[in-house]
């Protein structure tokens, strides 16, 4: 657990991690040291039906890192990091916030952190999710990719070329692309054609593109049937990167980011523009730190959660 930075250092902006930052015992110490966050463990193991504790602390790593698992399991994790920082009353986590975000999934804890989704409807459909995303990925076969090194524009061209298209734009000079693996390989060849990295990920599935598309067409079903709320503090979709005020406006947002880009290097942009100077990253791993850092150089960028070691 590490904590690096100050909330006084200009506006705050709270981040939430997404898939891939999952590792086995993650949470471990938050539960026993907290009893509230034993109770969101309990609450997580009896609305789920099964024991996502036990599966976060010891493994499988394999059944952990599945999507269906995964998903909850991280959104568990941040909200319980949350929630100990609050319990504590570390400055950070106790002052005003001006934005709210998460990556992909992590956008599910960042709208529990704001209000708009109640922590137990937020872990069915990530639930819900992450079993769509891959019944999704097993009808309609994908892969994605990341791509070092190359501007925007660059990849933008390479996917015209293909067929992949634009999955997420992270970082400057870091961008996944997703779709059917002919598409995802050809974007693979044309990037290092190009002297760019470009490495095949280890996913089940080509998340963020059309291919999902049948899972965004159920989703939304159970997005319209969930208790959403105004967020009581913006927050920045990662398709638009722009800022949700309304519930409207979030639940257009769920179901349009499991087919389109997370933008997450404009959404970081957009909370730096209006003032944010202190960014924490609360959950799971360090993954968004990183990106944040080669966002806004200039920023404090902190992370408070578990990391594996």
């Amino acid at each position: 657990m590490t904590t690096e930075g100050a909330a006084s250092d200009g506006a705050l902006a709270l981040t939430f991690p997404g898939q891939g930052s999952q590792w086995v015992g993650m949470g471990r110490s938050l539960y026993e040291r907290f009893a509230s966050v034993h109770r969101l463990y309990a609450e997580a193991d009896d609305r789920l039906g099964f024991s996502l504790s036990g599966l976060s602390f010891e493994g499988p790593e394999e059944e952990l890192r599945d999507t269906a698992n995964a998903q909850p399991a991280i959104l568990v994790a941040s909200v319980a990091a949350l929630t100990a920082a609050r319990e504590l009353e570390l400055p950070w986590a106790v002052s005003q916030v001006a934005f709210v975000a998460g990556h992909s999934l992590g956008e599910y804890s960042a709208l529990v952190a704001a209000g708009s989704l109640s922590f137990g409807d937020a872990l069915s459909l990530v639930r819900q999710r992450g079993l769509l995303m891959q019944r999704a990925g097993e009808q309609a076969p994908g892969t994605m990719a990341a791509i070092m090194g190359l501007e925007t524009e660059a990849v933008e061209a390479i996917c015209a070329e293909s067929g992949a298209e634009m999955a997420n734009l992270n970082s400057p000079g870091q961008t996944v692309v997703s779709g059917r693996r002919d598409a995802v390989e050809g974007a693979v060849a044309l990037a290092r054609q190009r002297k760019a990295k470009a490495t095949l990920l280890n996913v089940s599935a080509a998340f963020h593109s059309s291919l999902m598309a049948s899972a965004a067409a159920e989703l939304a079903q159970a997005i319209q049937g969930a208790a959403v709320a105004d967020p009581r503090v913006p927050v920045v979709g990662n398709t638009s990167a722009r800022a949700l005020h309304t519930e409207a406006e979030v639940r257009a947002e769920l179901v349009d980011q499991l087919q389109r880009p997370v933008r997450w290097q404009a959404s970081v942009e957009l909370m730096a523009a209006a003032g944010v100077r202190t960014f924490a990253e609360v959950g799971p791993g360090k993954i968004l730190a990183g990106l944040i850092r080669r966002i806004v150089p200039e920023g404090k960028v902190f992370s408070w959660g578990d990391s594996p070691g």
